[in-house]
């Protein structure tokens, strides 16, 4: 194993309980309605520009000619590079429901090498590199063997970017399958479920890299199918995708049928729009 790799995972897996800490404190202090919106359900607190700052901080000092890219704050791309998330979860974060994280990942030519989620309000600790596995609070997780949509419960995340008509498509067409269906507001705690069985699946019609890569890392890790994160031949990846949203899909292997479909019928809807 690379030497550079695993000072960076030692790195991360320190770094991750750290900036929680700030998001746990900035959440147990915050003031009702202190936040402000990006856009139309796209919410943002000062504890998401805190969060960043300190992370952004810890990675320049140790990696000085690593890239980040973080979502308050911007970045170039690179071909190592960390992404971050402040806080996946910030409406829930806005309106005190303490369903939120940390995620940080680590690429290597746009696929996700290291990944960590962090949820502050209960202290549970999500982690995964590239080849090694995925654990839980340092116990190994692996996705459900659920084989029949007939028992499968999936969660669905959905933004403005996306058509309404196409997430409703896509949530018939599971249900008539006989799946359920739930949806907590992060897509990165959604995926860290996947990964350690809670759901069997989880699929959106378009995130942002800063969104999932630690997470579809963490599904991959834990035996479960993930399709790339924009168009590329193989790992996760490429790093022109991390400019836009893409579309998402990972779940236990036997499910990937189910999500195509859906999510087929979602994207056609968006080209009608």
């Amino acid at each position: 194993m690379r030497l550079d790799l695993i000072t960076r995972a030692t790195f991360l897996r320190a770094l991750a309980p750290k900036a929680g800490d700030l998001a746990r404190a900035g959440f147990e202090k915050r003031e009702k309605g202190t936040f402000t919106l990006k856009g139309p359900q796209d919410f943002l607190t000062e504890t998401d520009t805190e969060v960043e700052r300190f992370i952004r901080a810890e990675i320049a000092s140790a990696f000085p000619d690593d890239g980040i890219l973080g979502e308050e704050g911007g970045g170039d791309l690179s071909a190592h590079l960390w992404i971050i998330d402040p806080v996946d979860g910030t409406a829930n974060f806005a309106r005190g429901v303490p369903h939120f994280c940390i995620c940080i990942s680590f690429c290597e030519n746009g696929s996700p090498v290291l990944g960590a989620i962090f949820q502050p309000m209960t202290g549970e600790f999500w982690f995964a590199q590239l080849g090694q596995g995925a654990e839980k609070n340092g116990e190994s997780i692996r996705v459900t063997t659920t084989a029949s949509p007939q028992t499968a419960c999936l969660e669905m995340g959905w933004s403005r970017r996306h058509s309404v008509s196409g997430y409703l498509a896509a949530q018939e067409y599971i249900l008539k399958a006989g799946a359920n269906i739930r949806r907590g507001g992060s897509g990165a705690l959604a995926l860290a479920w996947v990964a350690e069985g809670r759901s069997d699946g989880y699929l959106e019609a378009g995130m942002q890299c800063w969104d999932c890569l630690a997470g579809m890392l963490l599904v991959r890790e834990a035996g479960g199918a993930v399709l790339p994160f924009g168009p590329t031949v193989a790992g996760l990846g490429s790093i022109a995708a991390l400019n836009s949203p893409q579309p998402v899909r990972a779940c236990t292997p036997a499910l990937m049928p189910l999500l195509q479909g859906a999510l087929a019928l979602a994207t056609v809807a968006d080209a009608d729009a």
